[in-house]
């Protein structure tokens, strides 16, 4: 591999410092949202004095965030010294169009933020140091602090609210038959997949605790869903023809996927499909947003995202086999999984679950 020139040798100090201090920059944005700066904009510019009058805090600390936030196109300073929303900034507001306000919060939350500050330990180690911090596994700890659980479960409800319908849309679902949500969370991708395709039924399948909260009452899919509550890593609803694990697989170490993916084996019809949908990591050197993803993963689960042999290693395991990738036009992609043998793991025709 040939040397870089000396000449590129300012600019990759300048790049390896400015990624030293990176971490200011998700500082500055919840300071941002925690002040509600881009509501405080929403009718038109303000000087910092009145930002700091109106949100209580000191002016020339304020300043100098917004200049760094500006710094990336998020506010503006105008030539007379006032702050302007601009497009990036106007998604903080929480009700923007298109919010990221609780998505920012959760990301820069203590249970990112500290699990991330440690990332040496778990690198060394193979292991997340969040139980350590924390007294407990990520999903009992927000079990037993409903606090950081609604920032949890907000900030991943939303963003799932982005990226639903996009996916619901690139799969070409059965015109008929029953599908189960697996580890469906509030319900919003069930509900967009069944709003698409009206010959359906749906399963939204997930913890009591989770289900309580399911955001899937909609007139155009009434009186065809319902819930079933579980453990996944023991079974799923059996005989359904398709069973979806958003976001799900990323959660967890190939040893707990395996055991989630057969549950859904054990479950599945002959003719059933186990759809996937996680980022598939790229090769090569350049960036994408699941290596970003991938090592937030490593911080707070001992979960990851995955390559595409890394799937087929997961599948083959479980006794199934990766039949091919759909991506989705954000981040994540959606892996059709089909059995390996014809027979069926379990014998049952209905799909069980409490009917809402």
């Amino acid at each position: 591999m040939s040397e870089q020139p000396v000449s590129d040798l300012p600019a990759m100090v300048r790049q390896v410092l400015g990624d030293s201090l990176g971490y200011l920059h998700a500082a500055a944005l919840r300071v941002a949202v925690r002040l509600s700066l881009a509501e405080e904009l929403a009718g038109g510019p303000r000087t910092p004095q009145e930002l700091a009058e109106r949100t209580g805090a000191s002016v020339d600390h304020l300043r100098r965030v917004i200049r760094l936030l500006a710094t990336r196109g998020v506010f503006s300073e105008g030539e007379d010294g006032a702050i302007h929303l601009t497009p990036a900034a106007d998604l903080l507001r929480a009700d923007a169009a298109l919010s990221v306000r609780s998505m920012v919060l959760l990301l820069t939350d203590e249970m990112y933020w500290l699990s991330t500050g440690r990332l040496e330990e778990t690198v060394r180690t193979g292991g997340t140091v969040f139980n350590q911090i924390f007294g407990a596994p990520l999903f009992d700890y927000l079990l037993r602090n409903p606090e950081a659980g609604s920032v949890f479960h907000n900030g991943i409800a939303d963003l799932s609210s982005i990226e639903q319908g996009p996916i619901a849309a690139a799969y070409p679902f059965p015109p008929s038959g029953t599908v189960v949500d697996v580890g469906g969370g509030p319900g919003g991708l069930l509900q967009a997949v069944l709003k698409n395709n009206p010959g359906l039924r749906g399963v939204l399948f997930d913890q009591d605790s989770v289900l309580k909260d399911h955001r899937i009452d909609d007139p155009a899919v009434a009186g065809r869903w319902e819930t079933a509550a579980g453990d996944f890593f023991v079974a799923v609803p059996s005989g359904a023809d398709i069973y979806l694990l958003k976001r799900v697989l990323h959660d967890w170490d190939d040893a707990h996927s395996i055991r989630i993916l057969r549950s859904c084996r054990e479950a599945m019809p002959a003719h059933g499909r186990v759809l996937v949908i996680d980022a598939v990591v790229p090769p090569g050197n350049q960036p994408h947003a699941s290596k970003v993803y991938d090592v937030a993963m490593m911080t707070i689960f001992d979960g990851k995202e995955r390559t595409a042999p890394e799937f087929d290693e997961l599948f083959a395991a479980a006794d199934l086999r990766a039949s091919r990738i759909i991506p989705t036009p954000g981040t994540l992609s959606i892996i059709e999984a089909v059995p390996t043998r014809a027979d069926t793991g379990s014998a049952a025709e209905e799909v069980s679950g409490s009917v809402q």
